[in-house]
């Protein structure tokens, strides 16, 4: 017996034809001649798409974020430029002086060169600046 439930599945399905239509013949959406009917407008239909896309400009309205200053986002470069050159320095100093036994040398050595990498990108920044002072000049 469990041959014969297993010979069941060996049956073969494939290739299934799709382009008959169903089960009378009839394809969807045709008519006889081949072509796809024309449905009359109905003006329901019409007024919820005119709600449905006001709503939808609302929706985009009440949802919207605002665009981010472009001064204020200087600023946050400049800030992370300040911190974060001169903590790369005291960090990759530390662990020089701890892996060669040089310290406190390379930590001082790689904190200044921190503090300068930073201040030279600020002053790359401040050069490419595009803000707009308030009576709309640079």
């Amino acid at each position: 017996m469990a041959v014969s439930i297993s010979a069941m599945f060996l049956v073969p399905v494939w290739p299934l034809d799709f382009s008959r239509g169903d089960a009378q013949g009839r394809r969807m959406a045709e008519d006889e001649t081949g072509e796809v009917p024309k449905l009359p407008p109905d003006s329901r239909l019409e007024s919820l798409d005119e709600r449905l896309d006001r709503l939808q400009q609302a929706e985009a309205k009440r949802t919207e974020k605002p665009k981010p200053d472009a001064s204020y986002q200087a600023g946050q470069l400049v800030l992370s430029n300040l911190i974060g050159a001169p903590a790369g320095g005291f960090i990759i100093g530390f662990v020089l002086d701890k892996w060669l036994g040089t310290q406190p040398w390379l930590l001082l050595i790689m904190l200044f060169l921190g503090f300068l990498g930073g201040f030279m990108n600020v002053m790359r920044i401040s050069k490419s600046s595009t803000g707009s002072g308030p009576d709309g000049r640079k």
